[in-house]
């Protein structure tokens, strides 16, 4: 019986799973299917466990989100409109999405489906939420790192409904933004096939030995706080857990949602079925730093008992009763004894015997045994709010056939309920592949600071961070630097201040920007400036293109998780380009794993992680985020040959000294083999 103004949104990686959630006490649940799920390693649902899901969720008025969140390529556009179509016909309730091709196409083919951004599409600023309302997203899933503070002021901002986690893992990176498992082994995040390489031994000199693991998170004894910050629904991760794991967070976040205390032992319980050196809730709080990394520690691991187990089973070993009935009972002479049931919207049910009662020879029935039959609904998800008799006097009905009429009635009810009006889809024409027609394909550089090579004046654009002093940005445009200016991917909180910086630099003349990030576009945009889009935009197919080119931006860097091949074969008209040199960014994490060695520094050289065969990853700042580098550059100078059908190539310099880029640039010019370790990414082996 629920009353609670924050929705629990339980996972379900399994029919178990989802059994376990409904019957402790989840409003909604998150689920994916046979394909295009960000946990493609959970079990899943096939089409015919998917509709029974959903029937049986909507039986007991729960509600289901269908995961379609994984990044497109091309081939599969087709396929996952497939998909989306039939889950129209179950129909479930709404379809968590990260690819903007998908929504830019599901918004054509199905304008009634209710959208969800995922948590993968990295929204962490009012206009970044802002601009997914105005696209017709429903609701947001926002970055696991915001504070409740921020969380606070994006719901201010914008009417979009906002959902947070309050239970469960902590990833390292920013979700979306990790490129850390593809890069090394193509098992892409952005595909659902995480390998978790950061819970490996990565380590800062004076640091936890763990510095890319964090803590799980843990809010549930805080659900209020969300509910203030503007959280619509508190979300739960775990779709690779077992069933218990998933009914003790649901049963602990039901008790919660309601302002009720969530027992000792069940909290105890919870902890014992899976945590990370306890829990955390620093994201929010505004308080990150060493206290918020752990591991699995094997304390962690024995703490789950068979006994344990069996307490937690027995969360869901019965029917959770949260949706009202009302009973009308009449009972007249010469007439078919009649039962009218109703669940409060406007369903209802009508049951009769087909012979009249009988005269009583000894107790006659009377109200009160009547009420007490119609309240036995144990075993199903009803429970009695309201019971009406009409009963003539001296009949007699048995009490067996008293509950033959109950089961009856509210068997009916349940197969109404499940039953529910398809969400119309109509096909619609997906943007082709084709080959794009670029001229030469011209350089653009990135650098960390405004000491610059004489080669980069050969650039086509010249990225500086956007805070770089007016007076510095004006004598290197005079020199004959094209200067833009980069908007960091991590904007945390930040939105006011990059807002006034960007402001003083366009009435200073600069008017073009690099944004990694959907709110840094619509920042960017909002003032009128021109908005180039970076990798971290994960576009993957053509409709993903044609959506940010609607959007507004000039043009784009394509994903770095293409292969070359697959980059070429992308259609539409918006100018885009491939990064081609540089230290891929691996994470994008706002807890910098560096300041685990004691605190920032404000490094002047990027410090270093350090895996268990001895190889260095870089760490940079900027922004209100930390980047992880890749331990080898990408080099593609002497394969710029390969490298069809792009307007331009990125080189991305990070941890090189002027001169070290200067002789970059000047390979590239020339089409010169690289020296000394390097890679070729993910353009010939691509991603899984």
């Amino acid at each position: 019986m629920t009353n609670s103004k924050i929705e629990v949104l339980a996972p379900a990686g399994s029919p178990e799973s989802l059994t376990a959630a409904v019957r402790a006490g989840a409003d909604a649940v998150y689920l994916g299917g046979s394909a295009f799920s960000a946990r493609a390693s959970a079990k899943n649902f096939d089409s015919g466990e998917l509709k029974s899901a959903v029937e049986y969720c909507h039986a007991r008025g729960v509600k289901v989100y269908l995961a379609v969140n994984t990044l497109l390529l091309q081939d599969e556009l087709q396929k996952a409109l497939d998909f989306v179509s039939y889950a129209c016909t179950l129909p479930v309730d709404a379809l968590i999405v990260q690819d903007p091709g998908l929504i830019r196409l599901l918004r054509k083919c199905a304008p009634g489906l209710r959208l969800h951004a995922s948590t993968q599409m990295s929204i962490h600023t009012p206009l970044g939420a802002a601009a997914l309302y105005d696209a017709g997203i429903k609701r947001v899933v926002l970055s696991r790192e915001l504070s409740l503070k921020e969380i606070a002021e994006i719901h201010e901002s914008t009417p979009v409904e906002l959902e947070a986690f309050v239970h469960g893992a902590l990833c390292m990176s920013v979700s979306g933004q990790c490129y850390f498992s593809s890069v090394l082994g193509s098992r892409s995040g952005n595909r659902g096939l995480c390998a978790q390489p950061c819970r490996l031994p990565f380590s800062v000199t004076g640091g936890t030995g763990h510095d890319l693991s964090l803590k799980d998170l843990s809010m549930i004894g805080r659900m209020d706080e969300l509910s203030r910050a503007g959280i619509f629904s508190a979300k739960i991760e775990g779709r690779m857990k077992r069933p218990e794991y998933v009914a003790a967070a649901a049963r602990a976040s039901r008790l919660a949602a309601d302002g009720e205390p969530v027992p000792p032992e069940l909290v105890k319980n919870l902890d014992a079925v899976f945590s990370r050196s306890g829990f955390t809730t620093g994201y929010l709080d505004g308080k990150l730093g060493r206290d918020m990394f752990g591991v699995r520690s094997k304390e962690d691991v024995t703490g789950a008992t068979s006994a344990v187990f069996s307490e937690l089973h027995g969360l869901y070993n019965q029917e959770y009763q949260r949706i009202p009935v009302s009973f009308r009972l009449t009972i007249q002479k010469d007439q078919p004894v009649e039962l009218f049931a109703a669940d409060g919207e406007g369903r209802t049910a009508r049951v009769t015997l087909g012979e009249p009662p009988q005269p009583a020879l000894n107790r006659a029935i009377d109200e009160e045994r009547c009420v007490e039959q119609l309240k036995k609904t144990g075993g199903t998800p009803f429970y009695t709010d309201e019971i009406t008799c009409e009963i003539g006097e001296g009949l007699s009905v048995p009490v067996s056939l008293l509950n033959k009429l109950r089961r009856e009635a509210l068997e009916k009810l349940e197969q109404m309920r499940m039953r529910r009006v398809e969400i119309p889809f109509q096909m619609c024409e997906i943007p082709a592949a084709g080959t794009h027609t670029a001229g030469k394909m011209r350089l653009r550089a990135r650098f960390t600071s405004a000491v610059l090579p004489s080669a980069a004046k050969q650039c086509e654009l010249v990225y500086l961070p956007y805070n770089t002093d007016l007076n510095t940005l004006q004598r290197l445009k005079e020199d004959g630097y094209p200067v833009a200016l980069e908007i960091p991917r991590g904007i945390f909180g930040m939105e006011k201040a990059v807002r006034a910086r960007l402001l003083n630099a366009k009435e200073a003349g600069f008017s073009e920007v690099w944004a990694g990030n959907l709110g840094a576009a619509a920042l960017a945009g909002k003032l009128g400036l021109t908005v180039h889009g970076g990798f971290s935009l994960n576009i993957t197919n053509t409709a993903a293109l044609e959506w940010y080119r609607e959007f507004g931006l000039s043009d784009t860097e394509l994903s770095f998780e293409l292969t070359l091949a697959q980059a070429a074969a992308i259609g539409g008209e918006l100018p885009r380009g491939l990064l081609l040199y540089g230290r891929l960014p691996l994470m994008l994490t706002r807890n910098c794993p560096a300041a685990n060695a004691g605190g920032c520094k404000n490094c002047k050289t990027a410090p270093f992680l350090t895996d268990r065969k001895g190889i260095r990853f870089p760490v940079q700042c900027f922004g209100a985020c930390s980047e992880v580098l890749n331990s080898v550059p990408l080099y593609m100078a002497d394969r710029l040959a390969e490298v069809r059908n792009q307007d331009f190539g990125v080189l991305r310099f990070t941890t090189e000294t002027a001169y070290e880029a200067e002789e970059v640039i000047n390979r590239y010019l020339t089409g010169a083999p690289g020296n000394g370790e390097l890679t070729r990414g993910l353009y010939y082996r691509g991603i899984e």
